[in-house]
């Protein structure tokens, strides 16, 4: 795997962690008919958290009133949520872009009469306008807007597919990995759907540390536009595959965002799900052990 982080990038983490994070469980079918008005949000339960609930009530502590004048103007920010008609995602307000965007695939929702030459990218104005792309910022840039959450994906809702143009679901990659080996792992993630009860994909950007000539290691990324959008380094998918047999099935690849020939193998662009725990400060599956205890992490040099 070393061959793969040219230009002596690096990811941390060698070994596979289940994880305990995204706050989100994953898991939740499409009713009969496909899938309801509401966001993918409503669909995916939230386990509570019980162990505060049964914990003797904590005496006050010095200063909370004070705590409370704090927060009378507002905090200056919290985690950005987001649900849509096809996905979920996490918004970072520096980076302008997603910190992560997670879909349910099924066969069902990759069919459909929606048009994609009809869809937009547009600004996703429930972001402020101070911390938003634009596609103002992407023109001259030399990088496609790329999609973290397919548009190929939701072709059963015009409304689903459109969703996937907010430039907060968008983020600036090289045209050769978009529309080459990036559009191929796209494919791939919906081929599984023939074999698979549900396909979870979780995408998103990566900035990775590098060694420079003076031995020290820095992360470093290019911006476009006006609004400094940050270019990742690399890019992520973390892939939940349910099979008919009920076994749970983890996949974890990272492709950098450069260049890369379509030739090249999927399975070489594989990596422990620790390693992207990580570098992008998430942990991923937070409930999947008490769901399952048939777990299988495909990664590279297993049989896949």
């Amino acid at each position: 795997m070393q061959r793969l982080w040219g230009g002596r990038w690096l990811l941390p983490g060698a070994t596979l962690a289940l994880g305990v994070g995204l706050g989100v469980g994953l898991r939740g079918a499409w009713p009969e008919g496909g899938p309801p008005a509401e966001g993918l949000l409503a669909r995916l339960p939230v386990v509570p958290v019980l162990a505060a609930a049964a914990a003797p009530p904590s005496p006050p502590v010095p200063g909370g009133a004070a705590r409370g004048e704090l927060a009378k103007y507002g905090l200056p920010g919290l985690p950005q949520v987001r649900s849509r008609e096809s996905y979920v995602l996490c918004y970072d307000a520096r980076s302008r872009g997603a910190l992560w965007v997670l879909e349910q695939l099924r066969r069902e929702t990759l069919s459909g009469s929606s048009d994609r030459a009809a869809c937009d990218f547009q600004e996703d104005e429930s972001v402020h306008e101070y911390h938003r792309a634009t596609n103002a910022d992407y023109r001259g840039s030399g990088f496609d807007r790329g999609h973290l959450a397919a548009a190929a994906n939701h072709r059963w809702s015009q409304r689903a597919m459109q969703d996937t143009f907010y430039l907060s679901n968008v983020a600036p990659q090289v045209p050769h990995l978009n529309q080459k080996a990036w559009n191929n792992l796209e494919k791939y993630c919906r081929s599984l759907t023939k074999y698979n009860k549900n396909v979870y994909v979780c995408t998103g950007p990566l900035f990775l540390p590098r060694m420079e000539a003076d031995g020290k290691m820095y992360i470093k990324y290019q911006v476009i536009g006006k609004n400094n959008v940050a270019v990742p380094t690399h890019f992520f998918k973390v892939l939940i595959l349910e099979k008919l047999s009920g076994e749970i099935e983890l996949r974890s690849y990272v492709m950098p965002n450069s260049p890369v020939e379509e030739t090249i193998p999927l399975e070489r662009f594989l990596v422990p799900i620790e390693s992207i725990e990580r570098a992008a400060g998430l942990l991923f599956v937070p409930n999947i052990l008490k769901r399952t205890n048939r777990l299988q992490a495909i990664t590279a040099g297993s049989n896949s």
